[in-house]
């Protein structure tokens, strides 16, 4: 049995069912993402095992012990929410080690442990400040030790980051991935955030509609999506029609040109797929005679260049639709301009069947 065990999660409110079915196992020390578009159910699904919210039915079992019954302070979680939610009347040290204090730890106790964690994140010097004297980075990294403090079994981590720009965001969940490592502390972490999910977590789970879509490692989440949910949602998504010729084979046609898929297709003969491609596997080409024999070409024309820093994203017009393809900046290999004749290049090794 996993260490974190969601069993049969169901969660109605009134007639509206918000979870439905949701199982799910999380080992020890592991970083789980729960990621999806709001109102998918993962805020619930978390709410459910802080003991915020009852389950319908189901079974949420912690290091094999049943805590479906019992009350937040009985389950050892900690939570950091998406508004900080600090005292505003107690300074850092006495945030951070409010827990400790309503548990009855010896005050010699609390005042290591306060100093252990506000070291932890990079605050040791201002445990005397209150928090309106903190900025929302340092403000987050407050809760998140408060969280900590008491030593919870699992952390669970509410859309801890959005309320922090861009810049803070990437660093802050840096910091709290090294910090989850170095603890080894089970983690959910819910965002709506696909880049958070995936350079954070050792899995993800994709939810739509109160269900788990896929659950899987970013990687396999991103090149492998199990459903047409998922490959849409994650990540930039070119989709095109094609026309099935050979269903053993994988071979479809595309605008009248030949393509073989890298699997058969579970589809009649003659049927339309849909058939998906991320930019990165686009490649562009001047010409589509420098194109290498097997791999598959449409022309095309420029249509809008974005220029995105190390990453330009072109996004051209061809006979089968609108396709966007990434370009690395090169100083010395500017984008090609608007209006430009090119050729798109890809493998059939690259394309995604959308079921």
């Amino acid at each position: 049995m996993a260490y974190l065990d969601l069993n049969g999660l169901q969660k109605s409110f009134g007639a509206n069912q918000v979870v439905k079915s949701f199982d799910l196992g999380i080992e020890k020390g592991e970083f789980v993402s729960l990621l999806g578009p709001s109102g998918c159910g993962k805020t619930t699904v978390l709410r459910m095992v802080a003991g915020f919210e009852a389950p319908s039915s189901g079974v949420i079992r912690i290091d094999g012990q049943d805590v479906t019954a019992l009350r937040p302070n009985q389950r050892n979680i900690g939570m950091v929410f998406q508004a900080y939610a600090l005292f505003p009347n107690l300074n850092v040290a006495q945030n951070v080690g409010f827990g400790l204090k309503i548990a009855g730890v010896p005050a010699a106790e609390i005042t290591a442990r306060v100093a252990e964690m506000l070291a932890m994140i990079g605050l040791p010097e201002m445990g005397a400040r209150y928090p309106f004297q903190l900025s929302g980075g340092q403000q987050q990294r407050v809760a998140l030790a408060r969280a900590l403090a008491p030593r919870p079994r699992v952390l669970l981590l509410d859309e801890p980051l959005s309320a922090l720009d861009a810049k803070i965001r990437v660093s802050l969940r840096a910091e709290i991935r090294d910090i989850q490592r170095k603890l080894g502390i089970t983690t959910i972490f819910v965002t709506h955030d696909q880049e958070e999910a995936l350079s954070m977590s050792d899995r993800v789970v994709v939810m739509n509609g109160g269900r788990a879509e896929q659950v899987g490692a970013p990687f396999e989440i991103y090149n492998h999506p199990a459903t047409r949910f998922v490959a849409q949602f994650v990540g930039t998504l070119n989709t095109l029609d094609g026309v099935v010729t050979d269903a053993a084979l994988g071979e479809v046609t595309v605008q009248g040109q030949s393509l073989r898929l890298p699997q058969p297709i579970a589809a009649a003969q003659g049927a339309t797929v849909g058939l998906a491609l991320r930019p990165e596997v686009v490649h562009l080409e001047a010409d589509a005679a420098q194109i290498s024999r097997g791999d598959f070409a449409l022309p095309a024309k420029i249509a809008a260049v974005q220029f995105l820093g190390a990453v330009i994203r072109v996004k051209a017009d061809t006979a089968a639709g609108a396709i966007s393809l990434d370009l690395f900046n090169r100083p010395d290999a500017p984008p090609p301009p608007l209006g430009a004749e090119v050729a798109l290049r890809f493998r059939g090794q690259d394309v995604i069947v959308l079921g």
